[in-house]
């Protein structure tokens, strides 16, 4: 006699599916849409000519170019983790500081990043160092805001406690505060790989002979819509295994920083 899954177990099972579920009912719907209205290729391919696209291109050319971005998107990544939390620190625990570079900041990210790109590459060349300082101006907001946001709300309670011990300041920064921001930090990270990808591209698309970004646009160029579809799809799936790599970083190092499961 067959046993019936437990409420809860069932309801992790649809969770787990239903994204899976959505995705190939979506490629589903969209093979129908080109097949049923004759759609051209170079219009809207069908995932079925997508495919076919990517698997018509060596797997060497796609490492390499595969390479060429992730190389750049993880020294961006990684500059801006090195810059972004100890700035944050530093203007939470100084308001003069704060009051002083936060205006700054907020200028430099509503300044569109394709729109200074082509002057960064004049200035510094066309190599990886102008490529890298385009990607670290696009993610290293989100994590000042993220890491500032989580130090600010550190309970009163456990700084007044701290503070009437007489704890060092660089005590209770690194026992108190950052543990309590380290939430806030990896939802800043999500976001920042996510953008580190995009700066990475777009730096790519600005000037720069490989890379995912520079895949695309050449074969836009030359009206290869299936194959720019197939990288669109490559870089996607990059970027959503990075996010989860972040995820997972946070699961296994970090698992008391995750939110409580409703029983």
């Amino acid at each position: 006699m067959s046993q019936k899954l437990p409420d809860g177990s069932l309801r992790n099972a649809l969770l787990t599916c239903a994204p899976w579920i959505f995705f190939i009912a979506l490629l589903l719907a969209w093979e129908a849409l080109c097949r049923i209205a004759e759609l051209p290729t170079y219009v809207l391919p069908a995932p079925s000519v997508i495919v076919d696209a990517f698997f018509e291109v060596e797997m060497s050319r796609w490492l390499d170019h595969l390479w060429a971005t992730l190389r750049v998107a993880l020294m961006g990544f990684g500059l801006s983790i090195v810059i972004s939390i100890p700035l944050a620190i530093f203007m939470m625990r100084s308001e003069l500081l704060s009051r002083t570079l936060y205006p700054v900041l907020v200028v430099i990210q509503s300044t569109p990043v394709v729109a200074i790109a082509p002057l960064i590459i004049v200035m510094m060349g066309s190599g990886d160092s102008s490529r890298v300082l385009i990607t670290c101006l696009l993610t290293f907001f989100p994590l000042v805001v993220s890491t500032a946001t989580g130090i600010n709300e550190t309970p009163a309670e456990l700084i007044e406690l701290s503070r009437s011990l007489d704890a060092p300041t660089r005590r209770e920064t690194w026992q108190i505060r950052i543990p309590y921001a380290i939430p806030h930090i990896f939802s800043g990270l999500k976001v920042a790989i996510t953008l580190a990808i995009i700066g990475a591209v777009v730096a790519e698309f600005v000037a720069a002979e490989k890379g995912l970004g520079y895949f695309i646009q050449f074969s836009t160029s030359f009206f290869k819509i299936p194959q720019a579809f197939a990288g669109l799809f490559f870089l996607a799936a990059v970027s959503l295994l990075l996010f989860k790599c972040v995820q997972w970083t946070q699961q296994i190092f970090f698992a008391w920083s995750l939110p409580r499961k409703k029983s």
